[in-house]
């Protein structure tokens, strides 16, 4: 499960009421919240589209990182390995283009996402806009964290979705690189 992330995600239109939905997440207590500004940078390499993974390089005033993620048909449940690069070099934009050009890219693409973050103890629930490839969409994500098993991993994210009212069977199966970027991951 370290390097399982599970997850639902929410594309949102125009009636989400989100001055509830943030009344809702504060009556349940977080541990903290946050808001950014993130951007996310994908890389898509030869090996990516054979093997169905992408690299992320994220930055922001919390992580610098630097993700594999698994593609797959629903996103559900899929492998992700994250590298903390740290901030006390800065953003290394330049280092993970050069890293990654060694590794055949056939595709980058950037989004920007303005969020707030509710952390729980088991769950972190993030609001976002996100804006990249002409396109923005506006979601909502619970994903599950520190559980022992998928099982334990979808009842607590289950029990987010129903207490902020949202219908597991409404939940998008396009990874957000697929919701902005359409037709430029492998299909899986």
């Amino acid at each position: 499960m370290h390097f399982t992330e599970i997850e639902h995600k929410f594309v949102l239109d125009g009636s989400f009421d989100m001055a509830t939905f943030r009344q809702t997440l504060a009556r349940l207590g977080p541990v903290r919240t946050a808001v950014l500004q993130v951007r996310d940078r994908y890389c898509l390499t030869a090996d990516g589209q054979a093997q169905h993974y992408i690299l992320r390089h994220r930055f922001d005033r919390e992580l610098h990182q630097l993700t594999i993620k698994a593609l797959a048909s629903d996103p559900e449940v899929r492998d992700e390995i994250n590298l903390d690069l740290g901030h006390h070099k800065g953003d290394q934009a330049a280092q993970v283009d050069a890293f990654t050009a060694r590794m055949g890219v056939v595709w980058r693409g950037e989004l920007l996402k303005a969020l707030e973050v509710w952390y729980f103890a088991d769950c972190e629930v993030v609001y976002y806009e996100a804006t990249g490839g002409g396109r923005t969409v506006r979601c909502v994500e619970f994903e599950a964290v520190g559980q022992a098993s998928e099982p334990d991993a979808l009842a607590v994210i289950a029990r987010y979705e129903q207490a902020t009212g949202l219908d597991p069977a409404t939940r998008s199966r396009q990874s957000l690189v697929d919701l902005l970027f359409p037709g430029v991951l492998p299909l899986r």
